[in-house]
């Protein structure tokens, strides 16, 4: 395996890269991970790279973004960085190792949030403004979010709009299950029903909004455990037992599969 970073613009955005090594007769998917951190930091340690060394078994080469936080700039500049990351990965696919027609997004809590931009946003103008692309191009193949924001978060809110009381025109351009429509991305979900951080319905709303378009998704809602699972596991838990926990350490292969199967030219 190798790892590079690669600067994403001059203002300190970047992608760490685990790429590896080359398998005769085989080409990997690319999974684009975008940690959270309420729009307040970058939880890189638990949901960032132990995120991207456990997809690498499933087929993939990772990536992990890191973005504006703690109001240096408002919103779209997160999903700016997002798309350009986006843009590389498939520009350097050959290099890279990827299918660039496989590429997909996983995102956590605030991270989630922007991943479900990157699937359900891609239209709006001032990615393409940002950066020479055709239309589309952006566009993942599909997206995973773990106790995403969607709605109902206002730290992260306010960090991400920079600003400490947004008005509603300012929400509804970020409340992400308020523009799902038929060309949104395909999308996996997971959330804990007594997620004491971000609620559960922020997912049930996303999941509502999807069946309303009518798109494919796949969701699990399990019982209990706290926000920020990341893993399930002693790697991400930062020693703390409530976050260690069997159940939820199943999505990262629930995905996998769910990725496997999504059909062609969805």
């Amino acid at each position: 395996m190798r790892f590079e970073r690669v600067m994403l613009d001059d203002e300190g955005a970047y992608i760490d890269a685990y790429i590896a090594d080359p398998t005769p007769k085989f080409t990997r998917k690319a999974i684009l991970v975008i940690p959270g951190g309420g729009y307040g930091k970058v939880c890189s340690d638990r949901e960032g790279e132990p995120i991207a060394h456990a997809f690498i078994p499933y087929g993939y080469n990772a990536f992990v973004l890191n973005y504006y936080v703690d109001k240096q700039k408002p919103f779209p500049i997160q999903l700016i960085q997002a798309t350009k990351a986006i843009k590389y990965i498939k520009d350097n696919a050959e290099a890279l190792g990827i299918d660039p027609e496989e590429l997909y997004v996983v995102g956590f809590s605030a991270g989630g949030h922007l991943a479900a931009c990157t699937g359900i946003l891609w239209k709006i103008p001032e990615l393409y403004e940002a950066s020479d692309m055709p239309y589309g191009y952006c566009k993942p193949k599909g997206i995973m979010l773990i106790y995403p924001v969607v709605n109902d978060h206002a730290g992260s809110f306010r960090k991400l709009l920079c600003a400490e009381e947004p008005t509603e025109e300012m929400l509804e351009k970020v409340f992400v299950d308020r523009h799902v429509d038929a060309d949104s991305a395909p999308a996996f979900i997971m959330h804990t029903s007594n997620d004491e951080i971000v609620d559960v319905r922020n997912s049930l709303t996303l999941a509502v909004a999807y069946k309303a378009a009518g798109l494919q998704f796949e969701m699990h809602i399990y019982p209990d455990a706290p926000h920020g699972g990341a893993l399930g596991n002693k790697i991400t838990s930062n020693g703390r037992a409530k976050h260690e926990n069997p159940s939820i350490a199943e999505w990262v292969r629930l995905a996998a599969v769910w990725a496997e199967n999504l059909p062609e030219n969805e």
